[in-house]
């Protein structure tokens, strides 16, 4: 028997009682078939409804294909029980103002510019709608300026039944694939769609649709909205996020980007001179370690934790000694943990560099590579004493 869908009429109702005519146990999960329901299942770019069904929390929503709706419960009902469901109502009115959204702001862009919507989802901060071509961003802006034209006139957003058949003599924003009766979605006088979804009673319930943001995707174009509480909460983040910078920037809103770019040149300005200083100063810490090193078979090995150095710099260090000395072995790693690694080797020295390093990497973990006369990685969780006497180990066992 299929379940009775109480939604398709009746997006709104966010309270029902049925009775449960089936339940079945799969993937260790119970789940509840009603002889009808006002929980949505997942289908059409929007998730499922959660609530409770006989005081028990239905955790997700199933549409299964021979025309039954499955309930996951976390609880126990029992077959001819008759259960009250009740329907997460935030969740629910969150999902009926963007997936109407969606019908809202896909009618703008073809209406305006002939652009097809070929895809909606619905996530959980915002969503999204695919276009079959890339658009620009004064397209973007006059169809988000369109779309709220109709949220603000507070039209109504009715729910109507035709065959396919007299569905193709409509005009259909999207021809239908579906065979058998058609739900339309008909939003005076600006879109009609084929759609099982729910949706708001008026557009004014929508409240807002704001474009987050766009990307070029496969041709086509994916824009990023929100609408209503979603739109809300995403401007409060953006609000504080601002104020914040602000106040660490000290100056007004429109002068934010200009700071922000300032003070990344500066940024870059600053890295490049001590870059510089850190190879001056590399070249003079390689020299100090290659008069205290080890020798190990008649060739000099360096194994040391240096603090304060970035991967950069124990690369520059380790370069310039191998450079210096054509026998010498050289392992450098950070004190930081996990720890990085450098490792480099003279010109004449008997040892391979990115051996060595997957050794260090097959006993502390982490992640790396290189070649036989320069390897690095990072990762290397083990105190730094540890990784000193493994890796003078493993350089005396390949000399």
């Amino acid at each position: 028997m299929m379940t009775s869908r109480l939604y398709y009429t009746e997006s709104a109702r966010a309270e029902f009682d049925a009775t449960v005519v089936a339940t079945e146990i799969i993937g260790g999960r119970l789940q509840v078939t009603l002889d009808q329901t006002a929980f949505y299942p997942t289908s059409g770019g929007q998730p499922f409804d959660t609530g409770t069904l006989g005081g028990t929390a239905v955790t997700e929503v199933l549409d299964r294909d021979d025309g039954t709706v499955a309930h996951v419960v976390g609880g126990t009902l029992k077959v001819g029980e008759v259960v009250r469901g009740a329907i997460d109502w935030a969740r629910r009115f969150d999902h009926m103002q963007q997936h109407t959204g969606q019908h809202v702001l896909s009618a703008a862009f073809a209406r305006l510019f002939d652009v097809r919507t070929e895809s909606f989802h619905m996530g959980t901060l915002s969503a999204t709608i695919d276009l079959a071509r890339e658009v620009t961003a004064a397209e973007v802006a006059r169809a988000e300026d369109e779309a709220n034209r109709i949220v603000w006139e507070d039209r109504p957003v009715t729910i109507r039944f035709a065959s396919a058949e007299e569905a193709a003599n409509m005009p259909l924003r999207k021809e239908s694939i579906r065979t058998g009766p058609l739900r339309l979605i008909d939003i005076e006088e600006f879109d009609l769609s084929a759609c099982g979804g729910t949706h708001v009673s008026r557009t004014g319930g929508i409240g807002v649709i704001a474009v987050g943001g766009w990307e070029k995707l496969r041709g086509g174009s994916r824009v990023e909205f929100l609408c209503g509480g979603r739109a809300l909460h995403r401007f409060r983040h953006w609000r504080d996020a601002l104020a914040a910078t602000q106040k660490f920037l000290s100056v007004a809103p429109e002068e934010m980007a200009a700071a922000v770019e300032r003070m990344q040149a500066d940024s870059k300005a600053q890295q490049r001179t001590l870059r510089g200083f850190q190879e001056r100063l590399a070249t003079h810490e390689a020299f100090a370690l290659l008069e205290k090193a080890t020798s190990t078979g008649g060739q000099p090995v360096i194994v040391e934790a240096l603090e304060g150095w970035d991967a950069q710099g124990l690369k520059a260090i380790a370069v310039a000694a191998a450079a210096a000395q054509a026998r010498a072995v050289v392992v450098l790693f950070t004190t930081t943990s996990p720890a990085l690694v450098v490792i480099a080797r003279g010109s004449d020295a008997a040892i391979d560099a990115g051996a060595l390093l997957k050794r260090l990497v097959g006993q502390f973990g982490g992640k790396g590579g290189g070649k036989p006369d320069l390897a690095q990685g990072g990762g290397l969780a083990a105190p730094v004493a540890a990784l000193k006497a493994a890796a003078l180990t493993l350089v005396s066992d390949r000399l």
